[in-house]
């Protein structure tokens, strides 16, 4: 896809559009954003929604910003409250691992310091959305299916009531094509808008939330909700053959991408094969090895991003690889839920921005009356007091999902992300080498067949990997299988602006309902 005047790429077709008509309406791509990011809300339930968290890098100006709006844990909680609840690690459902949302304040933030539309505009189209309903997309629907499956059989009780009330009202997952509505989340939009987000924070959805924790004797209050700002930071890059590579710091796992581009640049990949390949397999996980044992709340970091970033420690890690295939500490990625889109218009400004509930749609606690699906981020936090991202009243934990920018010198090129969980470093790793080390472009970095690190040697592929490369990796001594199911492996949105002409070239998600919306 190519266009000039302002381009906006997403995984479901008529939040992208609703994105591009807000450009044409005079916004830029800021409003852009906020926009499609309130519609994926409604419109892909299925992997974010208001209860969740967000990430935007904003290039305006000739000014690159970093927005970090993930929240912390309830100041009440503690390790010893949990396993005295009698888990021995955190849970994945109900109130427990449920973090302060960040994705409100995120638009009110975007929408403060770089929007030029009023917010109640930017969030109408989702507003009309949720309250007259939408034909549900393929690819969604196939997921809120799998996910009534899931919370049917693990979320049991009354404190997830809500949530099969909002989400399965028939009784079951809408289907391809079915119309599905929310009036209570339009009237939740609604107040976020009239309010720029105050009322999700500081009144009355604050004490919807609270009240509803209370009840239930969840850790969140109306303290924990009024405490919380998003924080503007500074991204962090590593230069990889004469391109910036933007991501942002820690609490984000953003840095796990650079420190395997940081080994990976120090090798010579002539071709797409089995010994690049190879080298992809044991940076990532020599990457991963360093970043699950260190990322957490800066606060609580032992090692500054210049230490992980160094060219000293890139060429230690990188001495570590051999022609064999290595066994570095091992974790094991759980299926989660995200959504990415990246903006850009005609005056230059670009947005990479990326929003999610975590797991599918998230903890299974929905807000009665709002659509507020709560988030299950803190499933990440260790009950190990002695580990990094041990857990802590006031703490933000490890959180995986990162937007991407890149950059050669001063001049933008443009916005990247592969959504995925722990997938999503090893994506953009994958995607990035496609464009710059193989010349594709980048609809065809997207289309090309991914692989995913599990733990140990561990690995799994699409079936379009080529057997060849497959054969030779496993006589290297990796343990590879290919895999039918195409759901793990990322789904990511590209935007690449010509600097000459400022012609915008995008590439869009074959794993997703991705569309591209430009003109």
């Amino acid at each position: 896809m190519f266009a000039k005047n302002g381009m906006v790429a997403t995984t479901q077709p008529l939040a992208a559009q609703a994105g591009l008509d807000i450009i044409k309406a005079g916004g830029n791509a800021i409003d852009a954003a906020i926009t499609t990011a309130a519609c994926l809300t409604v419109v892909e339930p299925t992997s974010n929604g208001i209860g969740g968290d967000a990430f935007a890098i904003v290039w305006t100006k000739g000014e690159m910003h970093g927005l970090n709006a993930s929240g912390s844990a309830p100041a009440s909680i503690s390790i010893e409250k949990v396993i005295a609840e009698g888990h021995d690690k955190m849970p994945v459902y109900g109130l427990i691992p449920v973090t302060v949302p960040g994705v409100p304040a995120a638009w009110a933030a975007l929408n403060e310091k770089f929007g030029r539309l009023p917010l109640e505009e930017c969030l109408k189209p989702a507003i009309e959305y949720a309250r007259n309903g939408y034909p549900v997309s393929p690819v969604v629907a196939k997921n809120w299916r799998r996910a009534f499956d899931i919370y049917k059989q693990r979320c049991i009780g009354e404190v997830y009531t809500p949530w099969f009330d909002t989400f399965a009202p028939t009784g079951s997952a809408p289907k391809t094509g079915e119309a599905w509505a929310s009036p209570a989340h339009a009237n939740t939009l609604q107040e976020i808008a009239i309010t720029r987000a105050e009322s999700f924070y500081r009144g009355a959805l604050a004490q919807k939330i609270s009240d509803y924790s209370k009840k239930f004797n969840g850790f969140l209050n109306a303290d924990d909700l009024a405490a919380f700002t998003p924080e503007w930071v500074r991204p962090v890059s590593v230069n990889y053959r004469g391109y910036d590579v933007w991501e942002l710091p820690p609490n984000g796992q953003g840095i796990v991408a650079l420190i395997a581009l940081n080994i990976l640049k120090g090798f010579d990949f002539p071709a797409r094969d089995a010994d690049a390949a190879h080298k992809q397999f044991e940076a990532i996980k020599l990457a991963f090895a360093c970043g699950k044992q260190v990322i957490t709340d800066p606060a609580y970091m032992q090692y500054s991003t210049d230490e992980l970033l160094s060219e000293n420690f890139a060429a230690h890690l990188r001495a570590q690889i051999t022609c064999r295939a290595g066994k570095y500490i091992a974790h094991t990625p759980p299926k989660s839920g995200t959504v990415y889109l990246a903006t850009a218009d005609g005056e230059g400004n670009m947005v990479s921005y990326i929003q999610s509930n975590y797991m599918g749609f998230g903890s299974g606690i929905v807000i009665p009356d709002t659509g507020i699906a709560l988030q299950n981020r803190g499933a990440d936090f260790s009950l190990d007091p002695n580990h990094a991202n041990a857990l802590a009243g006031g703490k933000k934990t490890y959180h995986t999902i990162i937007p991407g920018f890149l950059t050669r010198g001063s001049v933008p090129i443009g916005p990247f992300g592969i959504m995925g969980g722990y997938m999503q470093p090893q994506a953009h790793v994958q995607v990035l080498m496609n464009l710059i080390d193989f010349n594709l472009s980048p609809q065809q970095a997207m289309d090309a067949p991914r692989w995913q690190w599990l733990d140990g040697k561990r690995f799994i592929a699409e079936r379009n990997f080529p057997p060849h490369i497959a054969e030779a990796l496993v006589e290297k001594g990796h343990m590879l299988d290919i895999t039918l199911d195409s759901g793990t492996f990322g789904r990511g949105q590209i935007i690449w602006r010509n600097a000459e002409t400022g012609v915008l070239q995008g590439g869009t998600e074959i794993r997703a309902d991705g569309h591209i919306a430009g003109y």
